[in-house]
């Protein structure tokens, strides 16, 4: 893929950020299910890590590394001709340099960076801590002289972290700190109510990544909500395992 291609897709991924009309974004790991998803008529894809990791023995929350990631990552995108994003998790302990220039070496335009840290005890980075790598990884890629799409992630709702009461308030307010320092989209992932949707997005200042059951949710409940990108974490890999285990239990 020329230098061009690459942009071009990066910009292409970008653009299809709407809020109120969301680009669905089927998670993947690998060129199979890349294909089935593009086949369908899907304009741009992510790969998930729990997923990924699933499909090559090992654990997610980094029990592969980078490499392993990218690895797979290139053989996605050999096999699609959309843009592509990539869940990194937390970095894998890599610097910003090498997390962009190895996604763009594989053709990929876009990352998740989460904000829980799995190789130190899973702690949970500071605000600004978080919000200082979302901006290294921006400078990262605009030295590189693509537009990257950076979706930060806040887990602050999957970990239930602290007083729930404000939790919605800590997580504003951290997303804010990110959008600042350069990120394109805003993941406070986790399962939320209308009532809790409709304040992200509207007091966030950038399109809002929202997690879809693609076997269950209405995909036109989203962009009421004002969500502007819906993406399945492992949810697509699970209902077609659960699929395939009706089929495959009708000869054990």
């Amino acid at each position: 893929m020329s230098a061009s291609d690459v942009k071009e897709r990066a910009q292409r991924l970008l653009a299809l950020h709407r809020p109120g009309d969301p680009v669905i974004l089927p998670t993947v790991w690998d060129a199979w299910s890349a294909r089935l998803a593009v086949d369908a008529g899907f304009a741009a894809l992510t790969v998930g890590s729990h997923p990924l990791a699933d499909s090559i023995g090992k654990p997610d929350n980094e029990g592969m590394s980078f490499d392993d990631n990218i690895t797979r990552v290139a053989q996605i995108t050999a096999a699609v001709d959309v843009p592509v994003s990539v869940d990194v998790e937390s970095g894998y302990g890599e610097t910003p340099v090498r997390l962009i220039e190895g996604l763009l070496s594989v053709g990929a335009v876009g990352l998740n960076i989460e904000d829980t840290v799995h190789a130190e005890g899973r702690r949970l980075r500071s605000p600004q801590e978080h919000a200082e790598l979302v901006g290294r990884l921006r400078a990262a890629a605009d030295a590189a002289g693509v537009h990257v799409v950076i979706n930060a992630r806040t887990d602050l709702f999957l970990r239930q972290d602290g007083d729930e009461a404000d939790r919605v308030d800590r997580a504003i307010d951290r997303m804010k700190l990110a959008a600042d320092a350069g990120a394109d989209v805003l993941y406070p992932v986790g399962r939320h109510d209308p009532d809790t949707m409709r304040r992200l997005t509207s007091e966030l200042p950038l399109p809002v990544n929202a997690i879809g059951l693609p076997d269950q949710d209405d995909p036109a409940s989203f962009g009421p909500l004002g969500v502007g990108r819906v993406s399945f974490g492992p949810y697509f890999q699970a209902a077609l395992a659960a699929r395939g285990n009706e089929i495959l239990s009708r000869w054990t």
